[in-house]
């Protein structure tokens, strides 16, 4: 009773915050009730990110949705009001300035959904399936991609791209892009796709894919959450490694060390005996992030010291490379590695290399994660920055930004990607106009302990800063996971992809319902944006 009070409760806020034309009882006969919480915990949660960089912006309600249909239901319900409520899908919350946010609608909490604490529902979303034969995966949209990988383990399959973190959701990063260390070989996730179930902004349920609402399909991969909700994805798979050789090497000099990546991922199209299946870079600023960020991967009782590499202006940058193999293939695997590190021009006797289960590799940043939270620096405010760099700018980029005293104070995790551009430009995902480029990815995390270089202020303004030089200095960066406050720098953003993103969203998403929090378009009329 006391449930079914807090339910009617919601609905009420619900009719008298936004003119909601259906009454109480015609919303709770649509099945939406069995779903719907405004327990305070579950408010809560869906009130914040993993940014934590805009504040609490707690909604109307959470809803735990067991199927494509409840979240197809809520979206009419909100698409057929008088004024319409705003309707944000939510993964596992690891967003960063607020996307999956709505202060004024209803939070789809489609991450661990098991009913919900507010609610008494015993429902829960489909567990994957796997098709071992076809090799792919057909999972809820809110299944993270820890659990996709330990299904399709069971049939000694796996997906083929990966984040470097796992305990995100599948629908969360097709709606970005999905990047790793695997992206020059496979694409990104989003090039891994077979098909979609996609909830539009008018409540319609549709699958698509490159032969049905193929316009949805390419738009929805890399969308933002603006064209539609995902619900279920069809993602390929391959042959499921055993083991990985994991591999770091050091440099000093910046064009030493991109040359070696681009050579890297030139390899693409060799035979898998004659190429890493992973390449990432790092910019190492202080000899705490090499001999503790990811310290497993490093002897606590052999510490790597910087000063004694001789780093080129105080900056090393580290080469990780891994190579997957088959217990029944490891008397090669020593031979394969040392063949391609022949090629390289690292620093000698810098070569770092450790084996271990694929799975330990794959999921090597979740202990990093339980490091943190237990030393109370994971809770905390991440100012991240993702910029996708052109390749004929990436040393400019390392002169202003690497090398001039940005990233002295960072103390933090600094990603240099070089991807070759396997993308399906269909997609609605931005990238440089140019074959290959770069992500740089500033990951810092804000600490309140005092130091002025350590505060969530500081770290934002050297966000613009780094900005303010890349437009100063001609480098046509593109944000990866981008945030924008205003219209026109989210037309540049897309570029020519504007007109077709703005026509889309008036087909699928006219009333501006789903993923407000992005801040692309506001749920009103939008007449003055034309």
């Amino acid at each position: 009773m006391a449930t079914k009070l807090l339910l009617t409760f919601a609905i009420c806020r619900l009719i008298v915050t936004v003119g909601l034309t259906l009454d109480p009882t015609e919303l709770l006969l649509l099945g939406v009730d069995a779903q719907l919480s405004v327990d305070p915990t579950d408010v809560k949660a869906a009130s914040l990110d993993f940014g934590l960089l805009t504040g609490a912006q707690p909604p109307l309600a959470v809803m735990h949705p067991a199927s494509s249909q409840d979240v197809a239901q809520l979206v009419k319900a909100a698409y057929g009001s008088n004024f319409g409520f705003t309707v944000s899908a939510r993964g596992h919350g690891h967003s960063i300035n607020g996307q999956a946010q709505t202060a004024n609608g209803v939070v789809v909490q489609m991450s661990g959904s098991k009913g919900g604490s507010g609610v008494a529902s015993g429902r829960k979303p489909p567990h994957p399936r796997v098709w071992p034969q076809e090799r792919f995966v057909d999972v809820w949209g809110g299944e993270l991609w820890i659990d996709v990988l330990r299904s399709t383990l069971q049939h000694g399959l796996a997906p083929k791209s990966w984040t470097d973190y796992l305990y995100l959701s599948v629908g969360g990063t097709l709606s970005n892009a999905g990047i790793s260390g695997q992206a020059f070989n496979h694409g990104p996730q989003i090039s891994n796709v077979h098909e979609l179930d996609v909830v539009t902004g008018k409540g319609e349920l549709l699958t698509c894919s490159e032969e049905q609402n193929s316009e949805m399909f390419h738009a929805v991969l890399g969308g933002l959450g603006q064209f539609g909700i995902i619900t279920r994805a069809r993602i390929s798979l391959e042959p499921a490694p055993q083991r990985v050789r994991w591999i770091r090497v050091l440099y000093s000099n910046f064009s030493t060390f991109t040359r070696d990546q681009e050579y890297l991922i030139s390899l693409h199209e060799q035979p898998a005996s004659q190429k890493f299946d992973y390449v990432e870079g790092f910019v190492i600023v202080d000899e705490g992030l090499i001999n503790n960020w990811r310290s497993s991967f490093f002897s606590p009782h052999n510490p790597v010291k910087i000063s004694s590499l001789e780093p080129n202006g105080g900056v090393l940058y580290c080469l990780e490379i891994a190579k997957n193999y088959h217990e029944s293939t490891a008397s090669t695997i020593d031979q394969e590695v040392e063949s391609l590190l022949k090629k390289l021009n690292f620093i000698p006797a810098s070569v770092f290399t450790t084996d271990m289960p694929y799975v330990d590799f794959l999921d090597r940043v979740h202990k990093a994660e339980l490091k943190l939270r237990s030393k109370g620096l994971w809770e905390v405010p991440h100012p991240w920055l993702n910029l996708f760099v052109p390749k004929s700018k990436i040393a400019d980029f390392d002169k202003g930004v690497f090398k001039e005293g940005f990233l002295l104070q960072l103390g933090s995790c600094v990603h240099v990607i070089v991807i070759w551009c396997r993308w399906d430009h269909r997609s609605s995902a931005v990238t440089p106009d140019e074959d290959v480029f770069y992500l740089v990815a500033l990951l810092r995390s804000a600490l309140d302990n005092g130091e002025e270089t350590h505060s969530l202020e500081y770290l934002t303004n050297q966000n613009r800063q780094i900005l303010r030089f890349c437009d100063e200095a001609g480098i046509t960066v593109k944000q990866y996971l981008p945030h924008y406050t205003t219209h026109q720098e989210w037309v540049d953003h897309f570029g020519n992809k504007w007109d077709r993103f703005y026509r889309l969203k008036m087909e699928f998403d006219p009333r501006h319902i789903l993923a407000s929090g992005q801040q692309i378009f506001t749920p009103t009329n939008m007449a003055s944006w034309q």
